[in-house]
């Protein structure tokens, strides 16, 4: 392992629709986390998920799939990407109607493709060894109709990812690269309860799904042929019109007709040849913001300041994001995130991540779209 991806059959898509409403006041409808510089490096999550695929393929080679009111930041942050290789949605219907979209779109230029699909918001470190487990899944796909994903060996039970439960009785354990080895899929299990979490965590089996995949496009349609044949047939039906002057108004009309569903629930539950690299290579899918604190480094009382300067007292395990430079003071104020967005203010503990959604759907109430 450890050597590049060779052959002009390995396409990329990336999505990039998601509203990011975990990451609300930052991330907006406006301009969602994917094409905000989120760590401070000067590059948006986009582009650096584009430029780690470019280790993979050549830009012509890869796919952005994301909502048509984000085509200005794509284009802006992407200027090399050729035209034809954004895909955008009329309306969001989860990950497998987009799947299929730019696996139909794929095949239709290159019959023997195989596909790496990759979420654009999230961390990688060690791109050596992602690298490694990627080329690892593109190797096992190629036989039958494997469809494969990467899971990633748990560090904690944390209750924001959806879990991959493995098997060690697979055909093709000893299929290993330096950075992973293959498991077959026994089952997918949703986000669970602190509880369930540990459990999962104490078992050893289980991994957190990331959401990355690897397959061949003829297996990926044969799978959705026979899973979801309703979507199938919508974008056989549009084959011939892909790359030319009517994919555009197609497109319009199938995702008018299409329901909303994701891939794991669609597909991979459902599929007889399921496959996991099981992998240590540092993850995150930034999908909250105890999640992107889960990344920073702290202070000596485990405090984070992003865009500020503070001084506390008898203050712990904080997390205060600035729009703006200013000083913070923090008095007996312990777990909490505060953001301060210009024009939203937030304060609630950092526990309380899952009721953000709650504050959108409540600020969207009360101001329309001003706040969100």
């Amino acid at each position: 392992m450890g050597k590049s991806i060779s052959g002009s059959d390995v396409y990329v898509l990336i999505m990039a629709g998601g509203s990011g409403t975990r990451l609300w006041p930052y991330s907006r409808v406006v301009r969602p986390k994917q094409f905000l510089d989120l760590l401070g490096t000067g590059k948006t999550l986009l582009q650096h998920t584009y430029d780690r695929m470019l280790s993979f393929v050549p830009s012509s080679q890869v796919m952005i799939v994301s909502h048509e009111r984000y085509e200005t930041w794509i284009k802006e942050q992407l200027p090399d990407l050729k035209e034809e290789n954004i895909l955008l949605e009329p309306h969001g219907r989860n990950t497998a109607p987009c799947i299929a979209y730019a696996a139909a779109k794929i095949h239709a230029r290159a019959p023997h493709a195989r596909m790496i699909v990759a979420p654009a918001d999230h961390i990688i470190q060690g791109e050596d060894d992602f690298k490694d487990c990627i080329h690892l899944a593109l190797e096992a796909c190629q036989d039958g109709d494997r469809l494969i994903t990467l899971g990633i060996k748990p560090s904690r039970p944390d209750t924001g990812y959806g879990y991959i439960q493995f098997l060690d009785d697979s055909p093709l354990t000893n299929q290993k690269g330096k950075s992973g080895d293959l498991k077959s899929v026994k089952t997918f299990a949703e986000k669970p309860s602190p509880e369930l979490a540990k459990e999962f965590l104490s078992s050893g089996d289980f991994l957190w799904n990331a959401g990355i995949f690897v397959w061949k496009t003829d297996a990926i349609l044969r799978a959705f042929q026979k899973h979801l044949p309703d979507l199938y047939d919508v974008f056989e039906e549009g084959k011939d019109l892909f790359y030319q002057e009517g994919e555009h108004a197609f497109i319009q009309k199938a995702y008018a007709l299409i329901r909303s569903i994701s891939v794991d629930y669609g597909i991979l539950e459902k599929h007889a040849e399921v496959f996991v690299v099981r992998s240590e290579f540092g993850w995150s899918d930034l999908g909250s913001w105890n999640a992107l604190y889960n990344l920073q480094k702290k202070d000596e009382d485990e405090n984070v300041f992003l865009g500020c300067e503070a001084i506390t007292y008898e203050s712990r395990g904080n997390f205060v994001r600035c729009q703006a430079h200013k000083l913070v003071i923090l008095d007996g104020m312990e777990d909490y995130f505060i953001g301060d967005f210009g024009d939203v203010l937030i304060l609630c503990k950092r526990s309380e991540e899952a009721r953000f959604r709650s504050y959108v759907s409540d600020a969207r109430e009360k101001g329309g779209d001003k706040w969100v």
